[in-house]
């Protein structure tokens, strides 16, 4: 391997070179994800900072309960505002959607604050209130 700067790659957001990033690999890389244990919920969510997004306030919801699962492959978009719609093609079950719906209106103004760029990863953990009920 030459010591050459320029025969290096680089690797850029989704563990991908430089360049070949889309906006779903650049929002992957600044996803926070959030477990069962910390939601309520019985399944992983996912949270992001807006880093200049053309799309308002969302988070990934996976459809596998357990908190495993891919933001990529497993998981619904769900946008906060005006109230939580799931966004594209795959669907939460009705149950599902109820309950993250719960969790989004409990935690609204946290998680549009950590949208906005206006807490930390730490602040954000910090005031995310759990769901409770079935």
């Amino acid at each position: 391997m030459s010591d050459d700067p320029s025969s290096f790659s680089r690797i850029g957001p989704g563990g991908l070179p430089q360049g070949h990033q889309t906006a779903e690999t650049d929002e992957g890389w600044s996803m926070a994800k959030l477990l069962p244990s910390e939601t309520g919920l019985p399944m992983a969510v996912w949270i992001t900072e807006n880093d200049g997004y053309q799309h308002d306030v969302r988070v990934k919801v996976s459809t596998i309960h357990s908190g495993r699962g891919s933001w990529r492959h497993d998981a619904v978009s769900v946008a906060l505002r005006p109230r939580p719609h799931e966004i594209g093609r795959r669907r939460l079950t009705s149950d599902d959607l109820q309950r993250v719906s719960q969790w989004l209106e409990l935690n609204r103004d946290t998680i549009i604050d950590y949208w906005d760029g206006k807490l930390s990863l730490t602040e954000l953990l910090a005031r995310l209130q759990k769901v409770t009920g079935p």
